[in-house]
């Protein structure tokens, strides 16, 4: 009995790599979801939530604005961004048309990590919400979007659905103008397009981008703005 303590995490380890082994199929990338159903004339608007060093690490105004409009949206949020901003997270729960997910929990390169060290990655800032706020979320977006296969398999094992992006905004680049950005964003929109910005202040142009993005260029395109969720869900035709 007095060896089991250290034998322990050796079973643990054991037993994630053979449900690994299991779940790892030649279709495993299909699980990867940039985008929601075409026929839907939808668009998510996705704000990406990690610590930054030079920031405050929350775009007030940005959050501000979407809640006053009502524009449904949905933030992913790292473990560590979690912990140092308990008040932004409480707030955010509490907005119903906004929807929450994780974004690992130290901002890692997963792909430089194992299956174990992946699984304890992805699953922390899940429990997190769970313990601390009561709330069970089942969005997953990799930090950087990077991954692999591993990181698709793990992600399955939790039971988390894995949201990348279709349409990435760039808007942390210091370089480029609310209008570039826009620009950008114009170009790609379309039916069950996901767009991947942030919410933690890196980017400066973002409320500027949001604003017009969701006031000309969405009505010009016959697309509502829906959260992740609702945009998977959703079967209404494109007029």
């Amino acid at each position: 009995m007095a060896m089991l303590p250290k034998a322990f995490p050796w079973i643990l380890s054991a037993l994630l790599i053979g449900s690994l082994e299991a779940l790892s199929s030649p279709d495993s990338m299909a699980q990867v979801i940039k985008s929601g159903p075409p026929s839907c004339p939808g668009i998510a608007l996705t704000f990406d939530l990690c610590p930054v060093k030079k920031s405050p690490g929350y775009d007030q105004a940005l959050v501000d604005y979407l809640i006053q409009h009502q524009i449904p949206a949905t933030f992913f949020m790292s473990g560590k961004w979690i912990a140092k901003h308990d008040a932004e997270v409480e707030h955010l729960l509490g907005i119903q048309f906004f929807e929450i997910g994780t974004h690992g929990e130290v901002h890692a390169h997963l792909p430089m990590h194992n299956a174990e060290e992946q699984q304890k990655e992805i699953h922390a800032p899940v429990r997190l919400l769970s313990e601390h706020y009561a709330h069970d979320t089942t969005l997953f977006r990799p930090p950087y979007g990077e991954y692999n296969d591993t990181t698709i398999d793990v992600v399955k094992l939790l039971g988390l659905r894995f949201i990348q992006w279709s349409i990435e905004s760039g808007d942390p680049d210091p370089s480029l103008t609310a209008d570039q950005i826009l620009t950008r964003i114009e170009k790609r929109a379309k039916p069950g397009s996901i767009v991947v910005l942030h919410a933690n202040g890196k980017g400066k142009q973002t409320r500027a981008v949001i604003e017009r993005l969701t006031t000309d260029v969405l009505p010009r395109k016959s697309l509502k703005p829906m959260t992740v969720s609702e945009l998977l869900a959703c079967k209404q035709r494109n007029p």
